[in-house]
């Protein structure tokens, strides 16, 4: 069975762009019972638009109830589970047992896939859960490839596994983590992490108060917590021959570009894997990758655990190379000129880059660009100003295209 391509999607325009660009199965939340309380998330609009755009075109639509919940939490629960039946979710990802039975008795036809947050590290908890019910377990970041084989070889052949192939990783197993709830009063099993892995951090010794020592030899601090991001885009032959279900992106917190070039890449990538046996472009879409927002990589625990190798001691910052400039709304094909909607400004001059779901991206160079009355304009600096563009090469108009500049260093 071919693997699929599973994206995260924080918003409407998130989900469009991950499905726009190759992804075969999406997940998303409500406004409640989901892990990133941070993201805008759904309404009860977007998501039956989302989950109907998902379905009209072939792809998949998956919901997050995964927090730890507290019995405040589950009030309404049954009806919201009703509610998402009825809108046509192809599954519910959820942790808590007490979630999972509610599932079953509340809509038992309902598909239920297992978090990550739930950490099933063998065979016998996959096992436990798959008599409960569960279709398919999200395995926890902390395992081996030789791990991973282990438990499925181990499991019933009807059970999916889906594992992580890229984003962020967290401190905690799995992300089951009382740090922030602990300092800031945000609770990270409920969708509120302030990430206070990605902090500064020094040694106060008991007997002298106010006297700050770094960890390493380092005056800024240091961030011992800090983990490097996932990808394993050149190892996903080694998933697929595992019989990994489902490949799964993380980052419901990250942009629309993100959710676009990331998808993208891993979709090619699998696509040229499954034809030809190997990823023959593979450097090109590590390269891609490279232009999203990301810290330094990593395989994670893919490998064996990383240890020192899988942290950042320098810098908590992510490392961002291009801007997400403009998405093309329009193209027309007599007058070469695209109706752009700007997310960050570019001017006249500038060199940028046009991709869309298929194929290599183009170099353009900005010579005339128009605002909304047709006059000249020598840059767009107002957000989501409308503009005219000149681009000589032609564009899908039934395509999200996107525009991208990469920042001076």
């Amino acid at each position: 069975m071919i693997p699929e391509i599973l994206a995260p999607a924080g918003n409407l325009e998130k989900l469009i762009m991950a499905v726009e660009y190759g992804a075969d199965a999406v997940y998303f939340a409500g406004k409640t019972m989901g892990l990133r309380a941070g993201s805008k998330n759904f309404d009860h609009k977007d998501l039956e638009d989302g989950i109907e755009y998902c379905h009209k075109r072939g792809k998949k639509a998956y919901i997050t109830v995964n927090i730890v919940p507290h019995n405040e939490d589950l009030i309404g629960f049954e009806e919201y589970v009703k509610y998402l039946s009825k809108i046509g979710a192809d599954a519910l990802i959820a942790s808590d047992p007490g979630v999972i039975e509610i599932i079953k008795n509340t809509v038992p036809e309902m598909e239920i896939h297992l978090s990550t947050q739930a950490n099933t590290t063998n065979s016998h908890t996959a096992n436990f859960w798959y008599k409960q019910g569960v279709k398919r377990i999200v395995l926890a970041r902390e395992l081996s490839f030789k791990e991973i084989e282990e438990i499925i070889s181990n499991s019933p052949k009807e059970l999916e596994f889906e594992a992580f192939v890229h984003g962020a990783m967290c401190i905690s197993y799995s992300g089951r983590c009382l740090l922030s709830s602990f300092m800031t009063g945000r609770y990270s099993n409920k969708g509120q992490c302030a990430h206070p892995c990605r902090w500064k951090y020094n040694v106060v010794e008991e007997q002298r108060p106010g006297e700050y020592y770094p960890v390493l030899e380092d005056e800024t601090g240091t961030f011992i917590f800090n983990s490097k991001d996932l990808c394993i885009v050149e190892h996903l032959s080694k998933l697929i021959n595992i019989g990994v279900r489902s490949f799964k992106i993380e980052g419901r917190m990250k942009s629309s570009y993100y959710a676009a070039t990331v998808t993208k890449a891993y979709k090619n990538a699998l696509e040229e894997l499954l034809k030809s046996g190997t990823i023959e472009d593979i450097d090109y879409w590590k390269s891609e990758l490279e232009k999203a927002s990301h810290r330094d990589f990593t395989y994670g625990f893919y490998f064996g655990n990383p240890y020192e190798t899988g942290q950042l001691y320098t810098s908590s910052s992510y490392i961002r190379t291009y801007d997400f400039v403009g998405l093309i709304k329009e193209f027309n094909k007599e007058t070469k000129y695209a109706l752009v909607e700007q997310r960050n400004k570019f001017s006249v001059g500038d060199v940028l880059e046009v991709f869309g779901p298929k194929g290599k991206h183009n170099e353009i160079v900005v010579t005339h660009m128009k605002n909304e009355k047709g006059e000249n304009i020598s840059s767009a600096p107002h957000p989501q100003q409308i503009i005219k563009l000149k681009i000589e090469k032609d564009i899908d108009v039934n395509s999200w295209y996107i525009l991208r500049k990469k920042r001076e260093v």
